[in-house]
C-alpha cells in the first residue's frame, strides 16, 4: 500500500506542476486538505494533497458529458456538477495522468482571463487516448453539435423551409 501511495503522491505533484505552468496560475488552499490550482483566485483543479486518497475536480464545460461516462468520474458535490465540474477519485489506483491534464486544460482555459488564455497554443490540446477529440466523438455520435444560437437555428429553418418551397412552387405563367 505505501508503494501505492508514493506513486499516487507523485502524480498529484506531477498535475500540480502541470497546471503551474499556465500563467497566472497560483496555488490556493480554502481549506485543509487540499491545494488546489487557481487563475485570478478562481480555482480551476481541485487537488488532494500527497498522503490522501487521490482526487481531482475540474470544470469541463465542453467534454463532462463524455467525461461521466468514466467509471471513476461524477459529478462534482455541492451543485458544481451542474455547471460542468467533474471529480475523478482514485482510492486504490494509479490515474490516467495525461486525460487529467487534458482537464486542466479545459478547466484552465474555461475559468482564465482571455488575455491569459490568448498566451496559449490556439484551442484545446488534444486528448489522450482515454478520451476521443471532438471530431472522433462527433463521428461517433457521442457528442451532438447543436447551432449557436436559436437565431443561428431559425435562419437555418427558414433557409431550409425556402429551398423547399422554391422547388415546389410551380412557375409563374403571363396572364394574356
Amino acid at each position: 500500500m505505501a508503494k501505492q501511495q508514493r506513486a499516487s503522491d507523485a502524480s498529484v505533484k506531477e498535475l500540480r506542476a502541470f497546471g503551474l505552468a499556465y500563467p497566472g496560475t497560483t496555488i490556493k488552499s480554502p481549506w485543509p486538505g487540499h491545494k488546489d490550482l487557481a487563475v485570478n483566485d478562481k480555482t480551476f483543479a481541485y487537488l488532494t494533497i500527497e498522503g490522501e486518497p487521490f482526487s481531482i475536480s475540474c470544470r469541463l464545460p465542453t467534454s463532462s458529458h463524455i467525461a461521466l461516462m468514466l467509471p471513476f468520474a461524477k459529478p462534482t458535490a455541492y451543485g458544481l456538477g451542474k455547471s460542468g465540474w467533474v471529480t475523478a477519485v482514485f482510492p486504490d489506483e494509479l490515474p490516467p495522468i495525461d486525460l487529467l491534464k487534458q482537464w486542466i486544460d479545459e478547466s484552465y482555459r474555461a475559468q482564465a482571463p482571455k488575455k491569459l488564455v490568448a498566451q496559449l497554443e490556439p484551442g484545446p490540446r488534444p486528448l489522450s487516448r482515454h478520451m476521443p477529440d471532438i471530431r472522433t466523438q462527433l463521428a461517433l455520435g457521442l457528442v451532438v453539435q447543436e447551432p449557436a444560437s436559436k437565431a443561428a437555428a431559425k435562419k437555418s429553418a427558414t433557409k431550409t423551409s425556402a429551398t423547399k418551397t422554391s422547388a415546389t412552387k410551380k412557375p409563374a405563367t403571363k396572364r394574356k
